[in-house]
């Protein structure tokens, strides 16, 4: 049966290792929220201090659709994304209609920053402090710490919770 698996957290927190490497085990198929936004030209705009909901939504009006499809074809998705706008995830979870997971990830600031610097595309350290600020309280679904676990060690929790 499928499903989807939300994975969520500040950046640098090692959302997209972990996500990459849990659907190497799962064979799900993953969406980057990053990248959907900036495909659709909803990304972040500078000077802003994050995406507006109302830009999420419109996101996911497009993506549902194919979501809903990709599902209904017994594929699981995982999304990978920083998700600080509750509501998206409940409309997630409206919409789609199917079993689901919902993972926010924990580190502190200072392993976020050094993480996010050996990463592809990293992003200034104020950047990272700015998403780190604004999700550091949130706490929606699972919440992993990932400070001093391996990728191996955070996948094992998941798989563990979606069994």
């Amino acid at each position: 049966m499928s499903h989807f698996i939300i994975i969520r957290g500040a950046a640098g927190v090692g959302k997209s290792t972990i996500t990459k490497e849990l659907a190497e085990i799962t064979t799900a198929k993953v969406y980057q929220y990053d990248q959907i936004m900036k495909s659709l030209g909803f990304n972040f705009i500078q000077g802003e201090k994050w995406i507006p909901l109302h830009k999420y939504l419109e996101a996911d009006k497009v993506m549902i659709p194919k979501f809903q499809k990709e599902l209904a074809e017994n594929v699981s998705l995982i999304f990978d994304g920083n998700f600080y706008h509750y509501e998206q995830i409940d409309q997630l979870i409206k919409q789609l209609n199917c079993p689901h997971y919902i993972f926010t990830l924990k580190a502190n600031l200072e392993e976020c920053i050094r993480r996010n610097k050996t990463r592809i595309g990293k992003l200034a350290d104020a950047a990272v402090k700015e998403v780190f600020e604004i999700t550091k309280d949130q706490n929606y679904g699972i919440v992993i710490e990932t400070d001093n676990k391996t990728t191996q060690e955070v996948v094992e929790e998941i798989i563990k919770q979606i069994n």
